[in-house]
């Protein structure tokens, strides 16, 4: 990957982190406010969880094609 889109990504995954942690924390004001421990209250952590992973993956992939794209411009220059 060029070293553009590997930023892209990053960037995309940190706000993905973002986005989850709001998601995660919000809870629904109502009634059951002062139980807060049904799944109710808390709508949005399904959709967190799955944002984390999806962030997960993308800084995965940034970070592998990273490594790789060093490695190569490293071994070019000790060809030199």
């Amino acid at each position: 990957m060029k070293y553009k889109m590997e930023i892209c990504l990053l960037l995309i995954a940190i706000t993905l982190f973002g986005l989850s942690a709001f998601f995660y924390s919000y809870n629904l004001m109502g009634s059951d406010v002062s139980l807060g421990v049904g799944l109710n209250s808390y709508p949005y952590r399904v959709y967190a969880l799955t944002l984390v992973g999806l962030g997960s993956v993308l800084m995965l992939t940034a970070s592998v094609s990273f490594s790789r794209h060093i490695k190569n411009l490293r071994s070019k220059s000790y060809q030199i």
